[in-house]
């Protein structure tokens, strides 16, 4: 498990002795433990990692604990129904080790455990009770991680403690702490669907670079998808060429979090939710589509990934989608033949403070460069191989964004030509683009900030530059 934040470790010290050791130097032991508590409370800044694979971490919060503060658990979600929202949960092993930057964050700042002052729970196992916020990476029945509150505890069984849950939101398990990262999507994690045929995928799987197809290098941490698909063409075929897509798109994909507190009982003072990463591709479009006006989208791969955070001792376990896709509008009049490569960067989520509430973020960073260009008659046609990206914690989606890389040729009067010499009574024009647009989910108000009546649009992001055109304007 990565290491956490040193100032979310400052506690642990304090707290490790057992009471049984205490001696002549408990006084200064004493004395250090409040030093630390002063320095603790000072900065409560989390660390946010990427879990370890197959992580099946655990947090909890109890209202009325000394420090108010989630604590890791050797509790575990042993089943969750979905439909009923019971669960059952299941207690570790009753030994428990001493606190280490592994197994916790945070302990009572009140010293060595007695009578009167019970150990926390990342010290040790400790029944389930009404008023428990669980936070769980995936377990059985909660594929997507589970985050909610205990509201009756039902009763005993061979598998642990049944309990009816409701909906919780994080500010209850991060309270005034603060977190700020952003954790790279390993290629490896991905489920991957192939929807058409011809559909390659590749990735890095070691330090050294994989070798994707065409003898293509693709770099450590990015996923590569390579597709080729026929469109409909329009008429006579013999006299145009088949229309066809055909490229890949590369893309390292990472999850963007951020959570300043200012309590459990309270809206955070900030929070970011999103998703981010490099783009590479390189696609042509060739032929006379058989377009229409209205887009016409196909996906050719779906992709799922459930990456686990560990902020500070917390679980968070967020939920991302993305769906690779052909997009193609038009007049069904041009024939064309571009070929584009393209590379950037890309950011798209929702930020929130306690003026100005939820709004979105969309940027995106393109450079493109022509491979070739070729314009056969008048008409227009616009052609994209892009990305829609959804972003949501726990299974609640609360980010969408289409990240859309696209060419577009048009031509008026007559034109007519091959290999970028054109005949022109009139002009032609073949343009890159990028569009980035989706919307903000009211599912966002996850963060515990206040409930916004409506999906908030992400906002358009339009980018157009001109990769070749000549002729006159008629």
């Amino acid at each position: 498990m990565p290491a956490l934040a040193a100032s979310a470790l400052l506690l642990a010290a304090g707290c490790s002795s057992p009471s049984s050791q205490a001696g002549p130097s408990s006084s200064a032991a004493s004395r250090q433990s409040g030093a630390e508590t002063a320095a603790s409370a000072a900065d409560r800044s989390l660390a946010v990692a990427a879990a370890p694979t197959g992580s099946t971490a655990t947090a909890t919060a109890r209202p009325g604990d000394s420090d108010g503060r989630a604590h890791r658990t050797k509790l575990s979600v042993s089943s969750y129904d979905g439909r009923t929202r019971r669960a059952v949960i299941s207690s570790g092993a009753a030994s428990s080790p001493s606190p280490s930057p592994s197994a916790t964050s945070s302990s009572s700042s009140s010293g060595p455990s007695s009578p009167s002052n019970p150990p926390s729970a990342s010290a040790a196992p400790h029944r389930t009770a009404v008023g428990d916020v669980i936070a769980s990476a995936p377990a059985p029945g909660a594929p997507n991680g589970l985050l909610a509150e205990v509201t009756k505890v039902i009763g005993e069984t061979d598998e642990g403690t049944e309990v009816q849950t409701a909906p919780a939101r994080l500010n209850a398990l991060l309270g005034n702490d603060t977190a700020k990262g952003s954790v790279p999507v390993a290629p490896a994690a991905f489920d991957i669907d192939e929807l058409l045929p011809d559909v390659d995928v590749s990735w890095s799987k070691t330090a050294d670079v994989h070798v994707g197809p065409q003898g293509a290098t693709v770099p450590l941490g990015s996923l590569r998808l390579d597709v080729r698909a026929d469109l409909p063409t329009v008429g006579n075929t013999s006299a145009s060429a088949a229309a066809s897509v055909a490229g890949f798109v590369q893309v390292a994909p990472q999850v963007d979090f951020r959570y300043g507190g200012e309590g459990a009982d309270a809206a955070p003072a900030s929070a970011y939710l999103g998703v981010s990463g490099d783009w590479t591709s390189g696609w042509s479009l060739k032929g006379r589509a058989g377009a229409s006006a209205a887009p016409v989208r196909i996906p050719f791969a779906t992709l799922h990934a459930d990456p686990v955070l560990q902020v500070g001792p917390v679980p968070v376990v967020v939920n991302l989608d993305l769906t690779c896709y052909i997009q193609v509008s038009g007049d069904g009049k041009i024939t064309v033949d571009v070929e584009q490569s393209l590379q950037g960067d890309f950011e798209a989520g929702g930020t929130f403070g306690l003026g100005q509430g939820w709004t979105p973020v969309s940027s995106s960073d393109m450079k493109s460069t022509p491979v070739r260009t070729s314009v056969t008659t008048a008409g227009s046609v616009q052609a994209a191989l892009g990305a829609q990206a959804t972003v949501g914690l726990y299974g609640s989606v609360g980010v969408v964004a289409d990240l859309a890389p696209y060419v577009r040729g048009e031509g008026t009067g007559t034109v007519t030509g091959t290999d970028s010499v054109f005949d022109a009574d009139g002009s032609w024009a073949v343009y890159g683009g990028v569009d980035l647009s989706g919307t903000l989910r009211l599912q966002l108000t996850i963060f515990g900030t206040p409930v916004f009546q409506r999906d908030i649009p992400l906002g358009a992001l339009h980018r157009e530059w001109k990769l070749a055109g000549g002729g006159s304007p008629s």
